[in-house]
């Protein structure tokens, strides 16, 4: 992505759809504070990212799989891919494991999609969907990578790219269910600046355009 030299992790997708002010305040200006979603997401992930490879039934399993894509200027680690042996090969099976009950808004589709999206690159099958592991539910959810959340994800990467281009951290925009749940509300101060993000997004679209 131009403007931006460094790969940003997937994981700041998850943040960006969540909120763009929180991922600017995450990956900008490497504010971080936990709470208790946080602290149970941490314990979640503990066993996946020791890494490793495993197979059962005859697919593939690999944990803390490293992820890359040139295209999207995205890095990351897929906490789980299973890999489904068809007739022509294998077809990567994304699994983004998840504190909570699944959510009204997509941020954790998008990383997921994202996760997808490097994995055909990398190893040029098409991968169709994925899923979704909640602890609260202790079951998972599958996500197909249809085109909807496909351009969903393509355009949250190019919003956080615009972000982290600009160097600047986007005015808060309240929004009471989500800023409660956040770790960074007392950094965040959303009450504190009510100036419409949407004139902002306008103007940081029109510089990147010049």
């Amino acid at each position: 992505m131009a403007g931006v030299e460094e790969p940003f992790p997937l994981s700041a997708l998850q943040h960006a759809v969540y909120c763009l002010r929180q991922a600017a305040l995450i990956h900008l200006e490497r504010l971080w504070a936990e709470n208790r979603f946080t602290a149970e997401g941490d314990v979640l992930h503990a066993v996946a990212d020791k890494g490793g490879r495993r197979k059962a039934r005859g697919v593939r399993r690999m944990l803390a799989l490293p992820l890359a894509s040139k295209r999207l200027n995205l890095t990351g680690t897929a906490d789980l891919v299973e890999f489904i042996p068809e007739p022509d090969g294998e077809t990567p099976f994304p699994v983004e494991y998840k504190r909570g009950k699944p959510k009204l808004h997509r941020a954790d589709e998008v990383q997921l999609c994202a996760q997808a999206l490097c994995l055909e690159e990398m190893t040029g099958r098409p991968v169709p969907q994925g899923a979704l592991f909640y602890a609260q539910t202790r079951r998972r959810l599958t996500v197909p990578f249809d085109d909807d959340l496909r351009a969903l994800t393509e355009n949250a990467v190019a919003e956080l790219a615009v972000v982290l281009a600009s160097r600047r951290t986007p005015p808060p925009t309240p929004h009471r269910s989500r800023c409660r749940a956040c770790s960074l509300l007392d950094l965040c101060r959303p009450d504190a600046v009510r100036r419409p993000v949407k004139q902002w997004r306008d103007r940081m679209w029109a510089k990147a355009l010049e």
